[in-house]
């Protein structure tokens, strides 16, 4: 079989979406699709799934939870408490359900069974978990966890960002929840009839807690929150590693520096492998690969490495290399590869995307750092941006600067995490030829051009979820690029081989260019989004 990407498919998933009921990748039927945080045209990916394949999802859950149990004694007696949320829904033109892997185990019939499971007593309410409305969602939620908080072990969030929200939410609505504990009442903003009826089943009036809870949020600083709020609690259960290693510093802060913990690593087109070591440094993660979820191959990666602090290019071998794949045995240590799957869903020799780099084994299993995702120079949540779609969208923008006579000379970016939700910043260097000032609104339309042009991941992100703050030009002053080419050079890079990076991530870079800004604009709206691919009718 050759190995594919999702253009190789595109053709044969569109039939599927489109009615065709035939066994065009596996004997079973397709039973949904599992929307992917990568694009293909500015779309999320369609990744077919049959029962079978999430029922291994919670497979893997399950026996992650289980590794946690020997490093946290007692584990089951006590209480998570997680912010989960549900996304936006579509259906096919064929009638399949398509919608985010974490939406699709929420409302399988998996993810109740689930909770009889001794790991899995949670402190929210299912109901406050499927509520649509995000207020709503997280409300409940916060409410819930707060009420038990004595019984609370351990918090988290499938993302680091995503669970930084939650914190920033307390702090915005704290003094509402107290007033709830309180009177033992649900405040009036929650319409949500299951959600009512689901909260009011655990909440009673608790005045000496709402003064507990009071106090703490009432301090100058919220450094320890977590720890103070939640005094039992062992760990936070986020993914850290990628893009989500931006957020260390704050959840450190948030809690004291209580471990963080990433149990799982997985994609929408398949779960891959566990944390053995779910307690050791961020830095350290790394996942041994269980063989019963898909089959593993790995394509080796040649490096690029040129200008600093850019993003490297991968190169993968060429074509007829890249069908002698090394099989999982035949890793070696220290070399990076780019991970290859078939999965009991159809996807056959498939690759994802991931760069990973082998860090040892655990007796002969190989275990593996999660380095990137190819070719993504910037991410905030689930968003995933790269370098030739900035290029274009950051083109487009410049059209609102024709009329003025000016045009953009040079950009970079970086993923702004210290706001939350956090942002993308974009520095420009621009060319004036022209004697009328650039009215502040042109700069602001600048941002959301290049709003609206990047993928429906980034969109949804901003116009639904609310995961992702509102993009960010800084205008820098002439000659600013070449300072940042002096320092580069300075550092060590070939003043013959030096690109400008289009994405910068190294502290003292971002402190030359912040030191250069004349002007800040942001996009003074959400792009726009609807849920679903473009052609497809809506989910009501």
């Amino acid at each position: 079989m050759p190995v594919i990407t999702y253009k190789d498919i595109q053709h044969d998933i569109n039939r599927i979406a489109n009615g065709d009921k035939s066994p065009i990748f596996c004997s079973q039927p397709i039973s949904e699709f599992l929307t992917s945080s990568g694009t293909s045209g500015g779309e999320r990916k369609l990744m077919p799934t049959i029962p079978e394949e999430i029922g291994k999802r919670f497979q893997l859950r399950g026996l992650g939870m289980s590794v946690i149990s020997q490093f946290v004694p007692d584990l089951e007696k006590g209480k998570g408490m997680y912010f989960w949320s549900i996304k936006s829904e579509a259906k096919t033109p064929g009638g399949l359900t398509a919608r985010p892997v974490l939406t699709s185990m929420c409302k399988s019939p998996y993810f109740n069974n689930n909770r009889f499971s001794p790991y899995a007593n949670y402190t929210s309410p299912a109901e406050t978990t499927l509520c649509p409305d995000s207020y709503q969602n997280m409300y409940s939620q916060m409410l819930c966890g707060l009420y038990q908080c004595k019984e609370v072990i351990s918090v988290g969030s499938p993302f680091a960002s995503s669970f930084i929200r939650a914190i920033r939410f307390l702090e915005k609505h704290w003094s509402l929840l107290c007033n709830d504990i309180r009177m033992g009442t649900l405040n009036t903003q929650i319409t949500d009839q299951s959600v009512r009826e689901s909260v009011m089943k655990i909440l009673k009036p608790d005045p000496e807690l709402a003064d507990f809870i009071e106090a703490e949020c009432s301090r100058d600083s919220w450094q320890g929150i977590i720890a103070r709020l939640w005094p039992n609690t062992k760990y936070v259960a986020v993914v850290v590693t990628g893009s989500m290693s931006q957020y260390i510093p704050t959840l450190d802060y948030y809690s004291n520096g209580l471990p963080l913990v990433s149990t799982m690593y997985g994609s929408s087109e398949c779960y891959f492998g566990i944390n053995l070591n779910p307690f050791c440094k961020p830095s350290e993660v790394s996942y041994t690969l269980i063989p019963t979820m898909c089959y593993f191959e790995f394509a080796p990666i040649h490096r690029d490495n040129g200008v600093i602090n850019s993003i490297s290019k991968s190169k993968l071998l060429n074509e007829k290399e890249q069908n002698q794949l090394v099989d999982l045995i035949d890793v070696q240590i220290g070399q990076e590869y780019e991970l290859v799957v078939t999965t009991y869903s159809g996807l056959y020799r498939y690759r994802v995307g991931d760069v990973l780099r082998v860090a040892g084994y655990k007796n002969n299993a190989p275990q593996f750092y999660f380095v990137c995702r190819e070719n993504v120079i910037l991410s905030i949540d689930s968003d995933k941006t790269d370098e030739a779609e900035l290029q274009n969208a950051v083109k487009t923008a410049g059209h609102n600067l024709i009329p003025f006579d000016t045009n953009v000379t040079e950009y970079t970016s970086y993923a702004d995490s210290a706001t939350i939700p956090g942002h993308y910043v974009l520095f420009w260097e621009l060319n004036v030829n022209g004697s009328t000032q650039i009215p502040p609104s042109v700069f602001e339309d600048c941002c959301l051009t290049i709003e609206e042009s990047l993928n429906s991941v980034y969109r949804q992100g901003r116009a639904s979820d609310k995961s992702i703050g509102p993009l960010e030009i800084r205008i820098v002053e002439i000659g600013t690029f070449d300072k940042l080419m002096d320092y580069c050079v300075s550092l060590g890079a070939s003043l013959d081989q030096y690109k400008t990076p289009r994405c910068v991530k190294f502290a003292p870079l971002v402190e030359l260019l912040n030191s250069r800004v004349m002007s800040r604009h942001f996009s003074p709206t959400c792009p726009n989004w609807v849920p679903g691919n473009k052609q497809w009718n809506n989910m009501n």
